[in-house]
């Protein structure tokens, strides 16, 4: 009989400990230590297969390339995002928060690709099959190759692949399953690394795509180890509010194509629609000839995106100015805010700052801090800026403006929906064509840009 012995896993982060301890050293977090029991094994094999051989090396010039082609969805978003379609024997994870159509989304790649002449095998461990039916109806899926299981024990599960043998699985979610031999509760580290493996290895012995869904913390990251992002193929985050119909799945790993690719979906009665052309949706209501507004054109993955950008200034009430911001990182604000009272001249120590970006889309690259910094000025100024006007460049701490990549896709995106002028940085002029419909301008500094911009 095999010994049994117990140890303490950290729920947040997996950190494991011989004893107790109130304050995790991994995360920092207070009373996550959980006590899990554990058989020691005795027999010693291979991880993916349980085999006792062991894989012999390969010369990489003898090792036989074939190439599969992948599994295209309906939905080009979706495909955008994975690189080009699913790749056979992926193991994908996807998160988001509560409600915000996780459910919804796989349930309908689960119906398009069973119209395909694939079997497809969804897995609710959270929904009777009834209610995953009610769901289907509402969303007009009936398929005879779509097959649903309400089961959270993998042993079952993994029984239940076997005879079916489906060309497409998704397991929802992973929290909810369980592994008998793993004594701890469902959604405990262990049982999410243990299930989390096993799916791993019948998705490559396979070759059968597995999508799988995993709760997110308070925080936004995926609940669990973090050891559960480094084992899967690729991780996608949906994000979105519940009070707006905007959904937008980012690629945060991929291992077949690029990272940080974006997908916008519209959240209707009939389920997510793709939004083919994202720019003209966060454009249709923006505003135009009123201070501190201005168009960033933002790279999402390998996409140009035209963005809004605002900005609030007003004098502060309290002894201390409030610098808040949403949708870019907030420490960015006091940063460029700090370049334009030292560089430009303009005093600001003493007025509250609120910044954001339309849409509910989050920007994190360097190259929208020229329109940020401009949109400042425009509020502060109470001047606004010219509404045919695009900008885009990095600002750095001298008041310098940096160049930024592919700007050439910006400027063609930009001129496409019929913007008259781009504001660039003046390192970005040479090397590319630029399109007769729209006017360069290149600009070495922030206060180059601001008499450009503000006719200053």
């Amino acid at each position: 009989m095999a010994k049994r012995k117990s140890k303490f896993v950290c729920q947040s982060c997996g950190y494991e400990s011989p004893k107790w301890m109130g304050k995790c050293p991994g995360c920092n977090e207070w009373n996550t230590l959980v006590e899990e029991v554990t058989a020691a094994k005795t027999t010693r094999g291979n991880w993916a297969t349980g085999a006792t051989t062991a894989q012999k090396p390969e010369k990489i010039t003898s090792i036989q390339l074939q190439e599969e082609p992948r599994i295209k969805t309906k939905m080009q978003e979706l495909n955008r995002v994975l690189g080009g379609g699913i790749v056979a024997g992926s193991l994908v994870l996807i998160g988001g928060d509560p409600g915000i159509g996780k459910s919804t989304l796989l349930l309908q790649v689960s119906s398009q690709l069973s119209q395909r002449d694939l079997d497809v095998l969804y897995i609710s461990g959270e929904e009777s099959a009834r209610q995953t039916k009610l769901r289907a109806d509402r969303l007009d899926i009936s398929s005879d190759r779509l097959y649903v299981l309400s089961e959270t024990n993998l042993v079952d599960i993994s029984n239940q692949i076997d005879q079916l043998k489906p060309g497409f699985v998704v397991i929802d979610s992973i929290q909810t399953i369980y592994k008998e031999e793993v004594t701890s509760a469902p959604g405990s580290v262990s049982q999410v690394r243990e299930c989390t493996s096993e799916l791993m290895r019948i998705a490559k012995q396979n070759h059968i795509p597995i999508f799988i869904v995993g709760h997110v913390t308070k925080e936004g990251s995926i609940a669990g180890p973090r050891l559960l992002e480094h084992m899967v193929d690729a991780v996608l985050y949906f994000e979105g509010e519940r009070h707006h119909t905007f959904r937008i799945l980012r690629g945060v790993k991929n291992r077949f194509g690029s990272t940080n690719e974006m997908g916008i979906f519209e959240m209707k009665e009939e389920g997510l629609t793709e939004v083919l052309n994202p720019s003209e949706i966060f454009l249709e209501e923006r505003s135009q000839g009123v201070a501190g507004s201005t168009i960033v054109a933002s790279m999402e993955g390998t996409r140009p995106v035209l963005v809004e950008i605002q900005a609030l200034i007003s004098p502060t009430s309290f002894g201390n100015p409030r610098r808040m911001a949403t949708g870019i990182d907030h420490n960015r604000v006091p940063l460029l805010m700090a370049v334009l009272e030292k560089r430009v001249g303009l005093m600001l120590q003493n007025q509250d700052a609120y910044v954001k970006v339309a849409g509910g889309v989050k920007l994190d690259e360097p190259a929208i801090d020229l329109a940020v910094a401009i949109s400042i000025a425009s509020s502060f100024r109470d001047r606004a800026p010219h509404t045919d006007d695009v900008l885009v460049g990095e600002v750095g701490l001298t008041g310098e403006v940096r160049r930024v990549s592919r700007i050439e896709q910006r400027v063609q995106e930009a001129a496409k929906l019929g913007f008259k002028r781009a504001i660039i940085p003046a390192k970005n002029m040479d090397g590319w064509t630029v399109p007769a419909s729209i006017e360069i301008i290149g600009i070495n500094s922030v206060q180059e840009a601001i008499k450009v911009a503000l006719g200053d």
